[in-house]
């Protein structure tokens, strides 16, 4: 899932707009389940604001506080006061998905909320190996990028936890002040059994991130992440074929993932396309 310390640049225009997926209502029911309870998982036990899908962090960046959904858009003046009032003190996105009424962008601005980005949600099918996934790609005989010295592990606590944390957010651009919270938050999700945490380790250190939720049938990739200095050698590559591998082996019939403009040519060769699209607004300070 996108997820920058700056406001994503995706496109702002509607013209751009992808369309909704109409071929597969269940799918997107499912995609957009597992997405929920994703970004939930940050937001601990959140207040419970009536018609709204909440989830608040307490950091202070907005990709870990928002909203995911709103239930009736005939109530939209009292949930977005809702919304203002139980964020306050926070930076906060509004997340306008599949799962929302067609007319929330609509009523969203007549509340005086501003339109970010809209941004691709892309899926792919696990009906065939995740390494045949990039045609012409270097991999090795586990399905990984075929990068000198890396490998790909699995992460569950202690030290490498917050290794995997400091890399994805140094790369978010999250102030490193955050950093130890947002780890205790990844280490008590209530949802554990359900994550994959994975760490692109290079000659000892880790050089990038993913995070894996297997849910609804679907397994969510999110904080796809390569340091800086790492960028452009394949980690991304190899990283992405780990999370749709561990999808697959966990059952999940299909992969899912919001694209960051950088990533989005990435994901196309690996065949995920465009079913819908999430547009992010924010409510002026």
């Amino acid at each position: 899932m996108a997820h920058a310390a700056k406001t994503p640049g995706g496109r702002r225009d509607d013209e751009a707009r992808v369309p909704k997926a109409a071929s597969d209502p269940d799918l997107l029911v499912s995609v957009f389940a597992n997405f929920r309870q994703y970004l939930a998982g940050w937001g601990g036990p959140s207040p419970r604001v009536p018609g709204l899908d909440l989830f608040r962090s307490g950091l202070l960046t907005p990709q870990f506080n928002g909203v995911t959904r709103v239930r009736s858009v005939s109530s939209i003046e009292r949930s977005a006061a809702a919304a203002r009032e139980t964020l306050a003190d926070l930076p906060w996105w509004w997340w306008v998905g599949a799962d929302s009424s067609d007319a929330t962008a609509d009523a969203l601005r007549r509340q005086g909320a501003e339109q970010l980005a809209v941004l691709p949600v892309m899926v792919r099918h696990l009906d065939r190996p995740a390494e045949s996934a990039e045609p012409g790609a270097a991999l090795t005989a586990d399905g990984t990028a075929d990068v000198a010295g890396l490998r790909v592990e699995t992460v569950r606590d202690g030290e490498r936890l917050a290794e995997l944390v400091g890399t994805y957010r140094a790369s978010m651009g999250v102030s490193p002040a955050l950093e130890a919270e947002m780890v205790r938050i990844e280490a008590q999700r209530e949802d554990s059994a359900d994550i994959i945490r994975l760490a692109a380790v290079l000659d000892g250190r880790v050089v990038g991130s993913t995070v894996v939720i297997t849910a609804h049938g679907v397994a969510g990739i999110f904080l796809v992440h390569v340091a800086q200095e790492n960028r452009r050698q394949g980690i991304g590559t190899a990283l992405t074929v780990a999370a749709l591998r561990h999808g697959r082996r966990r059952g999940m019939r299909s992969a899912a993932l919001v694209a960051s403009p950088m990533g989005e040519p990435l994901y196309r060769r690996f065949g995920f396309t465009a079913v819908s699209e999430y547009r992010l607004f924010a409510f002026p300070a």
